[in-house]
Formats: structure tokens, sequence, C-alpha cells
């Protein structure tokens, strides 16, 4: 990824937005956050995690590098880790606990679907900010009840919270491909569920 292409696709959704969000902190994801900045955005930067731990090492580092700039308004320790099993619960806590000693003034969360945070509460005790995965469509949820389903998904993570902040980290519809149950993909429903959300 080029600054170039960076600073045009910032151009394009900066009048819209008032944050962005990156997935990871290497191989040109760092200029995200810093352009963002030049546009006036805030921030959610992620370092992704896997199961190359050299490759973790160098996103974790960047990370802290980043938010140390001023970059980072909230930094993500790993996206779906524990859903994909790339990591155990100890590693990811380890890698979330390290990034929150280097930055202490900046909020620390991991995105992952929302009920891992219910069933990893040593995850969401060690988290400042809970990132929730939202997505009614790969549950077989029908459209028609997609943002009620939605809205259990992000009440679950609440709960789990106990008062923290929750954001909905990733949502969406698809537009085409397959049906899963009753959930069907569409423009339509793509265009209904971002609408209702």
């Amino acid at each position: 990824m080029t600054e170039v292409q960076v600073r045009r696709r910032m151009s394009i959704i900066a009048p819209y937005t008032k944050w962005v969000r990156s997935f990871s902190c290497i191989e040109g994801n760092e200029l995200i956050p810093k352009i963002a900045k030049e546009f006036g955005l805030k921030t959610m930067v992620g370092a992704w995690l896997g199961k190359d731990e050299e490759l973790n090492e160098q996103e974790i580092e960047a990370l802290i590098q980043l938010a140390k700039e001023g970059y980072v308004d909230i930094a993500a320790v790993g996206n779906e880790v524990l859903y994909r099993k790339d990591l155990s619960e100890d590693t990811l806590l380890a890698h979330i606990e390290r990034v929150k000693e280097a930055i202490p003034d900046i909020q620390v969360g991991y995105v992952d679907a929302y009920y891992e945070f219910t069933i990893k509460p040593r995850i969401t005790d060690a988290c400042d900010v809970i990132l929730a995965n939202c997505y009614p469509f790969w549950e077989g949820s029908s459209i028609d009840y997609s943002l009620i389903h939605a809205k259990q998904m992000y009440y679950q993570a609440s709960h789990a919270a106990k008062g923290k902040k929750v954001i909905i980290s990733e949502t969406g519809w698809p537009s085409q491909g397959t049906n899963l149950d009753d959930a069907l993909p569409s423009m339509s429903n793509a265009l209904q569920y971002f609408l209702n959300m």
C-alpha cells in the first residue's frame, strides 16, 4: 500500500466519517493512521496477530510506536485471534497487557465476535474498551429480524463488559453470495441493513 493510495482513499471517505479503523501496523498500513490524522479523523489502530510470533512482535512494536507518536485513539490488539484459534488466551492476554503498559493513556481493546467476550471473561476484564464484531447474517438471521438480532449481539457484549464501553467494530450484510439459513444476500438487503444500523 502506497502513501498515494492511502491519501486518495482517505480523501474520499473523510467527508462522511469521523473515525478510521486499520487492521495492521506494518507493510504500509502504518500510513493509515498518520494520514487519517492529517484529515482530522480519529483512529482505531489494530495490530494484526496470528500464528507467526515474529510478525506479531513487529505489529505490536509498530502499534506502540504509532501510539507514542500520537496517531492512535484506540489501540486494537488482535482481530478474531480467538475465533481463528491462532493464539491461546494466555498469549493474547500477555500481548494486551504489554500494550496497555506501554501506552497507559490510550484505550486498549481486542476485536472479536461479540460472544467471545462472554466466554472469555479474562480477555474482557483486560480490555479498556470492548470491540465486538456483530454479523446477524452469519448466524442465519432473516433481514426482517436482523436489527433485533444485532441489538441482541450488542447487548450480550455490553452485559459481559460490565460497564465498559462497547463499540461495534464490524458489521454488515453481503450484497451477493450464498444464502445462509434465513439470511439472503442481496443488494436491497445490504442497503436495508446498512440503513437500519
